[in-house]
């Protein structure tokens, strides 16, 4: 049988090595990464991905879709990075033993010679043969220029009005600042959930200021249209209005107000509720934890005094893997009402997802 810790680098090895380098269904994982799809070795499997999600070196998304960190992709991508590194360090040795070799050769009263070998030692590694600095040498400078404020909304390529706030539409329901952050390589300095104002419902957008233009650029050229969450996500760049507060005093606001700790799209309002059919005693949740079970869910609701009559939880007719989905039944319509309540709440890490059902 595979160990824990085989089967954990497997399934790192395994998404590094799909289509897009990053992601791939959870069931097409299984199949690629286990020999024999027996229920132990399907256990091992569901809690290493358990084990993954929590050590955040992968994600898994409410549709099935298994995406690696963006650690987990970096350092994927850096080594070449140390290959070319090593490289460059070798070069350099073979420099200086070619340079010293001809300086032991060179005849001492010849100061011509000497003083063009001296010049040639004292050339930096990161020149050419015509003294142009190498890529390597303007990338830094041009990061350390991102840094200066008076370059916040300098104008650049893909950027000519050096524009710093982008609007980002068809987001997840469950999105959070976090994971938003991550998405566009952690360059979000304010943001805006926008949502209904009477009903607080999220429309699955937002505002973001970023720290530059030049990360707005690079955020609308290789991240626009992208995968996030199972959804492609759109970019488009969003000056403000004359006369509008922005960016906001917050960090993140919802809808005109400061967002919840946990910086969830929506608030309290994530996703608006259907209408309520008369005398319902019965409700849907959805976006659950994988660690949940009938103790946990009969405490969450009893937060409000809500008794539990009875929980049914949704699986795979295939698989067998449970939906993250289920149905609750109370004792009376009171207790129903007391429960709907907890919507958006947070439930073991997730933000639950509860509707009236018959």
């Amino acid at each position: 049988m595979t160990s824990s810790t085989d089967l954990v680098s497997s399934i790192i090895d395994t998404l590094r090595a799909s289509d897009n380098g990053k992601s791939m269904n959870l069931k097409k994982l299984r199949s690629s990464v286990l020999t024999e799809e027996d229920k132990s070795s399907k256990k091992l499997f569901k809690e290493a991905v358990k084990q993954l999600e929590k050590d955040e070196r992968v994600s898994l998304s409410s549709d099935g879709e298994v995406k690696l960190s963006k650690s987990e992709r970096k350092s994927a991508d850096d080594e070449p990075a140390e290959k070319k590194k090593k490289s460059k360090k070798e070069k350099k040795q073979k420099k200086e033993k070619k340079s010293k070799k001809r300086k032991d050769t060179s005849s001492s009263d010849d100061e011509k010679e000497s003083k063009k070998q001296k010049k040639e030692d004292e050339t930096p590694d990161n020149y050419d043969d015509e003294g142009n600095g190498e890529e390597e040498s303007n990338n830094e400078e041009a990061e350390a220029q991102n840094d200066d404020p008076a370059d916040k909304n300098k104008p650049c390529k893909n950027n000519p009005q050096g524009i710093t706030r982008l609007f980002i539409g068809n987001l997840p329901f469950a999105i959070t600042e976090t994971t938003l952050n991550d998405f566009l390589n952690g360059s979000i300095t304010h943001l805006k959930w926008i949502t209904d104002k009477e009903t607080g419902k999220f429309y699955g957008s937002a505002f973001a200021e970023l720290r530059n233009s030049k990360d707005a650029a690079k955020c609308m050229q290789e991240i626009n249209g992208t995968q996030l969450m199972g959804r492609p996500i759109k970019l488009n760049y969003a000056p403000p209005r004359d006369l509008e507060d922005w960016p906001p005093k917050s960090r993140v606001i919802t809808g005109g107000k400061v967002a919840n700790a946990a910086g969830q799209a929506g608030g309290k309002g994530i996703k608006a509720m259907s209408v309520k059919p008369e005398g319902c005693c019965k409700l849907f949740i959805g976006n659950l934890s994988y660690d949940i079970d009938d103790e946990g869910i009969t405490k969450f609701f009893m937060t409000v005094d809500a008794e539990i009559k009875a929980v049914r939880w949704l699986f795979h007719k295939d698989s067998g893997d449970f939906k993250g989905v289920g149905y609750v039944d109370f004792w009376n319509t009171e207790a129903c009402e007391k429960a709907a309540t907890l919507n958006g709440k947070n439930l073991l890490g997730r933000p639950i997802r509860i509707d009236w059902a018959e």
